[in-house]
């Protein structure tokens, strides 16, 4: 385990760890006999459009990419005269001569594909392509990256996938995504980020838009969601601590303006009575279509499958792009949603309650009512998320850009959420933790610096960067016990715990308040390198610095600030890959670091330092048969240290020596293996335990870890042009196997194992979109929780259509 304090001479050691690396493959590069040279460009359709999944390859050669999505691409080979071929299905080969010089970078001028936008994407759709794999990523590490030159393992869950799924949410989108499971739906409050999942052991949510600061409250809208990235394991390096968590981040890549007219307009409507109208409207906003709009929007509607309950929210994101000049663009975006929701039951245990006393140990066995929610439905809140974005891009030079990034996050909740505490088999206490005009503000300014040059023949590619992050939160909880009601009960009236009842025991003060009103700011430096040492072998190292400023706690009954202190930290990361077959086969390692800050002082006066996560994963990435088939396999060990437990000799103290280890195993499959067939399938092992918390708990599974067994998968198929031109169907879901959310002295509470199913038959061609769909189509009763019982959906149908334009 790496151990790390705050000193010039470790700083020292780290920083010339890193700029060795840059330099250090360079006396090597001179002993190889062949210096490659780089060559790269765009491509665009006909309408100058980013023409992505392009295939760019050197004629006669194994040298070659795909296109991204911005239409760009990049690769090495040796020097010498070529043809560049660009192909792709649907479209007529084109051959361009180009002139590889060793150490050198070819520009090829931009390369038109005489293909509309629309017609691409629908050829892209028949064709025969691993359409749900995407390839590189330009957030995991800061730098654009192929996945298999990346060390990180992440998932990316992409627009066509949720699409075709009938997602409409991030919840359902993340399904797709091997070893991250849903315990808490959204719950609105201010300050929270959306729904709580599970991640190789720890609590994880959706904090991060386009890799910088996105908090959204409530439940988040899929409507301009490009692609969704789940990024594993401790990523404190590059990302901080305030976003992320141990098990790994949430990252929501967003829509963005291209220069043509078009867009779709869609309505969905299923179940229960949801209802949605959702639309993507894009347009220039001059001739010389440098100044480019987007605007992405929808409305929802869910009532309840439960016997009271609703959801409202609408969201608009809006989004505008100037082009200033080829080496300056300008981006403002906009995140805003409103809701108002009543919360679906929640089930705690109540404090001290044992499994005896509940008289089950499983929750199929309790004596709760699936379908009841135990009030009469207008116990609900209003809930706001307002996220302004500012993105400047600039070109320094061929080598050099520079972004500046600012993002600023408002959440206002107020109103009501009721809470059920289980007493035994046959009561339980209905409570209410409201919130009253409870508003959290988050600020983050970000300057990165990122480079692709070589050192001799050596290439490195770099991003350097400050981060200044400020959260200034002031939220008040109210919380009301409101009466001990039978579970089942012919004879009582559970409509009785409602807004006017529970109001008028509010205005008569039968309630506890707590604030939560505290301010931080966060100034942070990193550097990141990725050096190619030779082709195959690529090797990365990071740093960051970290300090946080706790400006206090303020309680507004004494009117007095507390726990003001100041902490420092330093994040390392490295990570290995060794390409055994070029562009297809890679070995991976890495070492990733995360920390938490923490206030106060132990039993004997000592200030706490922060807590710490540190992982070692390796595995292996493939891209094999021309990109058809696409996998991560790999195993991860983390152990978190200096936990703050309870003074083993004095109870009213603590002390700083706590652990917690979480190890697993994590297998992904994206595949085509014929025309017109997908497959994602992915596995998930993860053995978490406490090794030195407290009696109560020591060498038990933690209740945030989920289930220790979990796997996706999601089969489409889209028949031949020549049957039925735009017709598919698509089938699916999830496994989790039992998980114990009670695992203590007092007992232990087991959620059961579940398979839930979702089908899917669609009929797309250019101008429109039809789909119908059975969500749960098996009507699995099943529970989700964290350290709680949560009852989910049964079966949903589901219905869409879109207009394209």
């Amino acid at each position: 385990m790496i151990k790390l304090n705050l000193s010039f001479k470790n700083l020292s050691a780290i920083l010339f760890i890193l700029f060795s690396l840059m330099f250090a493959g360079v006396s090597y590069g001179q002993q190889k006999g062949t210096v490659k040279g780089i060559i790269k460009g765009d491509v665009v359709t006909a309408e100058k459009t980013p023409a992505e999944n392009i295939s760019v390859k050197l004629k006669g050669t194994a040298y070659g990419v795909i296109t991204n999505k911005n239409g760009e691409f990049e690769f090495k080979a040796p020097a010498g005269n070529y043809k560049l071929v660009v192909s792709h299905i649907g479209i007529k080969n084109q051959e361009i001569d180009v002139v590889v010089k060793a150490g050198e970078t070819t520009l090829v001028p931009a390369i038109t594909v005489q293909i509309s936008a629309n017609a691409l994407s629908e050829v892209t759709i028949s064709g025969n392509k691993n359409k749900f794999a995407k390839k590189r990523s330009d957030d995991v590490q800061k730098i654009p990256l192929d996945n298999l030159e990346n060390p990180q393992v992440y998932s990316n869950i992409t627009s066509s996938l949720m699409e075709e799924q009938n997602v409409t949410t991030v919840d359902n989108a993340i399904k797709n995504a091997p070893g991250i499971q849903t315990m808490w739906q959204a719950t609105g409050r201010s300050g929270d980020g959306g729904s709580y999942y599970t991640s190789r052991g720890f609590a994880v949510q959706s904090l991060l838009r386009n890799g910088v600061l996105g908090n959204v409250s409530n439940t988040i809208d899929a409507v301009n969601i490009e692609s969704v990235e789940v990024i594993k394991g401790p990523s404190a390096t590059l990302f901080g601590s305030a976003l992320t968590s141990y098990g790994g981040l949430i990252n929501r890549i967003t829509k963005k303006p291209y220069d043509s007219v078009g867009g779709q307009v869609s309505y969905t409507g299923g179940s229960y009575g949801f209802n949605r109208v959702s639309a993507d409207i894009n347009t220039p906003l001059d001739s010389a279509k440098k100044l480019l709009f987007r605007l992405n929007t929808a409305f929802n509607y869910q009532g309840s499958w439960q016997q009271n309950g609703f959801s409202r929210g609408i969201t608009v994101d809006p989004s505008l792009l100037y082009k200033v000049n080829d080496r300056l663009s300008i981006q403002f975006d906009a995140e805003l949603s409103e809701g108002n929701n009543a919360i679906q039951p929640i089930y705690f245990f109540n404090y001290g309650v044992t499994t005896a006393e509940l008289g089950t140990t499983n929750a199929k066995q309790l004596n709760i009512d699936y379908y009841k929610t135990y009030n009469n439905g207008d116990l609900s809140q209003q809930s706001k998320s307002y996220n302004f974005f500012g993105v400047i891009n600039y070109k320094i030079s061929d080598h050099w850009k520079s972004q500046t990034n600012i993002s600023s996050s408002y959440s206002y909740s107020n109103g009501f959420g009721p809470y059920y505490y289980l007493m035994s088999k046959d009561s339980m206490a209905r409570d209410d933790q409201s919130t009253r005009n409870s508003w959290q503000k988050q600020l983050d300014i970000q300057e990165n610096i990122n480079g692709d040059f070589n050192i001799g023949n050596v290439r490195n590619r770099f991003v350097g960067g400050l981060d200044f992050f400020r959260v200034n939160s002031d939220q008040s909880f109210i919380e009301g016990s409101y009466d001990v009601a039978p579970i089942n009960s012919s004879t009582f009236n559970y409509n009785t715990f409602n807004k006017v009842n529970l109001s008028a025991q509010y205005a008569a003060g039968g309630y506890y308040v707590y604030p939560y009103i505290f301010a931080s700011n966060t100034y942070a430096a990193y550097a990141a390198d990725v050096v190619n040492i030779t082709d195959r072998l690529i090797v990365q190292a990071a740093i960051r610095f970290d300090h946080f400023d706790n400006q206090g706690s303020y309680n507004p009954t004494t009117q007095v600030k507390t726990g003001l202190y100041t902490q420092n930290d330093l994040s390392p990361k490295f990570g290995l890959i060794y390409q055994v077959v070029k562009n297809e086969v890679s070995l991976f390692a890495n070492y990733q670091n995360g920390f938490t800050n923490e206030p106060g002082t132990d039993y004997s006066g000592k200030t706490y330092k922060p807590e710490e996560a540190n992982q070692l994963e390796g595995g292996v990435k493939l891209s094999l048969f021309d990109g058809k088939l696409t996998s991560t396999l790999s195993y991860y060990d983390i152990k978190v240290q200096d936990v703050i437990r309870q003074y083993p000799q004095n109870p009213n103290f603590s002390i700083q020596n706590g652990t917690q280890l979480s190890k697993g195993f994590e297998a992904e499959v994206i595949a085509n293996p014929f025309a017109g067939f997908n497959v994602i399938a992915g596995f998930a092992y993860n053995d978490s335990k406490y090794t030195n918390i407290s009696a109560a708990i020591d060498g038990t599974r933690p209740t945030t870890a989920g289930a220790p067994y979990s796997a996706n998968l999601w089969l489409s198929y889209r028949l031949p042009k020549e049957l039925v031109k735009g017709l598919g169907f698509g089938i699916g879901g999830n496994y989790a196997s039992a998980n114990d959310v009670l695992n203590t002295s007092t007992g232990v509470f087991t959620l059961p194992s579940y398979v839930v199913l979702n089908s899917t038959v669609f009929y797309e061609v250019s101008k429109y979109r039809l789909s119908f769909g059975v969500n749960n189509f098996t009507n699995e009763k099943y529970f989700t929780g964290y350290s709680t019982v949560n009852p989910q959906m049964p079966r949903q149908v589901v219905g869409s259509v879109a207009f394209k334009f």
